[in-house]
């Protein structure tokens, strides 16, 4: 038998790896059921490590090699992969995220990542991690940019975003860079490139906003969704989880002004930030 090479990281090594799982478990004549029954996940959490929307651990990496007979092959690669410029509560969201078709995410304290500009990001990182070099809050400036850069794929992946009333009025970095950040996500919205709501205040309490949410679905892969808190995140996939989080977020965007409307609020707000930075 043939052994695999290692895969190239200038291309997209996780989901070469996730193909060539695919076939060596389909060359063993193995479901994804049995291979993933030892350890103890379902055939739709191997669904995703072969659609590459999941990370590859080293233990299941080790198991494949077992398994499939892939002599280290799975291992070596995986132990490439663990690198991330993203921190290790956020990495495995970032890089499903990377591969997405669409994205839905509701914001109940900041701007989300992939809408902010490179003033808004530096400003929250100055805030949040006041003893950083100016080197680490450079690398963190890119690595949010870069994600970012998604979305300049004219159609993919489709990015709705639900932004708390209270996130135009948060203050990050001053008028002027409130200004620019606001206008930025609204020309988004104009260009058809996403879709925007504003949860207003007088919506009241709906029951998911306490917390953001992320929901992604693939092409290939069964949804995920994604809650963050300071310093922690967790990534979802049990299928009635997933589906109650749909369900929060689908209150949510019941609960929030138009699209139309949302864009006209934020462009007010973004005038009134322009108006306090005049002298």
């Amino acid at each position: 038998m043939t052994r695999p090479k290692d895969l190239d990281p200038s291309s997209n090594p996780r989901a070469l790896l996730g193909a060539e799982l695919r076939h060596a478990r389909e060359r063993a004549g193995l479901s994804q059921e049995s291979l993933g029954a030892p350890l103890f996940v379902s055939g739709s959490f191997i669904g995703q490590l072969e659609a590459g929307t999941r990370r590859m651990h080293l233990e299941y990496a080790r198991h494949f090699d077992e398994t499939l007979g892939a002599e280290g092959f799975f291992a070596r690669n995986c132990r490439a992969l663990a690198k991330s410029k993203y921190p290790d509560h956020f990495a495995e969201a970032a890089e499903a995220e990377a591969v997405a078709t669409t994205i839905r995410e509701y914001a109940p304290q900041l701007i989300p990542g992939l809408l902010q500009t490179g003033g808004y990001a530096r400003a929250v990182f100055c805030e949040g991690r006041p003893t950083a070099t100016e080197e680490t809050i450079n690398e963190l400036v890119t690595a949010r940019l870069d994600r970012a850069r998604l979305l300049e794929d004219p159609t993919t992946p489709v990015l709705w975003a639900i932004l708390d009333e209270a996130v135009l009025h948060r203050e990050v970095g001053g008028p002027a860079v409130m200004a620019v950040a606001l206008r930025h996500v609204a020309a988004l919205a104009r260009r058809r490139r996403v879709i925007v709501q504003v949860l207003p205040f007088k919506a009241g309490a709906p029951m998911a906003m306490g917390g953001s949410i992320k929901l992604m679905a693939f092409q290939d892969a069964p949804p995920v969704s994604y809650l963050e808190g300071f310093g922690i995140g967790r990534l979802e996939d049990d299928p009635s989880t997933v589906t109650a989080h749909e369900l929060a977020y689908d209150l949510l965007g019941a609960s929030a002004l138009s699209p139309r409307e949302s864009v006209a609020l934020i462009d007010s707000v973004a005038e009134d930030y322009s108006h306090e930075e005049q002298p």
